[in-house]
């Protein structure tokens, strides 16, 4: 099974899951050949949905291929993909990340991504997604609170930048979530890798070779 929908039941299995990216992948122009599906154009323009300066970018800012994952921090398939994510991006060297936060498993991974978005302001963004994302268990509001104080972020200043950046927090996630939905993403981890529309989880050799295809892509 790849994930999560945000209904609580799976995805597709694997094999489903790689035969959209065939079927879906994203015409000539890429992101914007899925705009113009959209009912609101401003909905999925390259620059939000590539370029959006409050989403978190990980691996080479400057890379060649830009892969956007949607995740959920109480998602199980998400916390086991991620070192492997980690481990192709590090490999790469040219994979640039951006890391939308879509909470979309209870009222309780809406905390998690909002205190995550709220330690970007301390610039511990990435502290707090891998406190997040390494553990096992299902997430709670005091654990979070614990994992993201061992993860060296200052819960006091978290709690201030919570109250004084919480409309900026919301309208991000609220833009992460148009843009899945435009997408037709159903659940955690979902992804655009290129021109390539990816919903569910691939092993390291599938995420390297949907990279390698993006690139080839990229150049016609």
């Amino acid at each position: 099974m790849t994930g999560f929908r945000k209904s609580g039941s799976l995805v597709p299995t694997r094999r489903a899951a790689l035969r959209l990216i065939g079927a879906g992948a994203l015409a000539a122009g890429g992101i914007n050949a899925a705009l113009a599906a959209a009912e609101n154009d401003e909905v999925l323009t390259e620059a939000k949905v590539l370029r959006d300066p409050d989403v978190p970018v990980a691996g080479d800012p400057d890379g060649n291929i830009t892969i956007v994952e949607w995740s959920d921090y109480n998602c199980p398939y998400c916390r086991k993909l991620e070192p492997e994510l980690r481990q192709v991006i590090q490999d790469d060297g040219k994979v640039r990340l951006v890391m939308k936060d879509w909470p979309i498993l209870g009222p309780v991974s809406v905390t998690a991504a909002r205190m995550a978005l709220a330690a970007r302001f301390q610039d511990k963004y990435h502290q707090a997604h891998e406190a997040m994302m390494g553990v096992s268990s299902r997430l709670t509001e005091p654990r979070i609170n614990e994992l993201l104080a061992g993860a060296g972020v200052d819960m006091d200043r978290l709690k201030r930048d919570l109250a004084e950046h919480a409309k900026n927090i919301d309208a991000v996630l609220k833009r992460n979530n148009e843009q899945a939905e435009a997408f037709g993403f159903r659940g955690t981890p979902s992804f655009i890798v290129g021109k390539y529309r990816v919903p569910g989880v691939l092993s390291m050799t599938e995420f390297e070779q949907v990279i390698a295809d993006a690139r080839k892509a990229k150049m016609n």
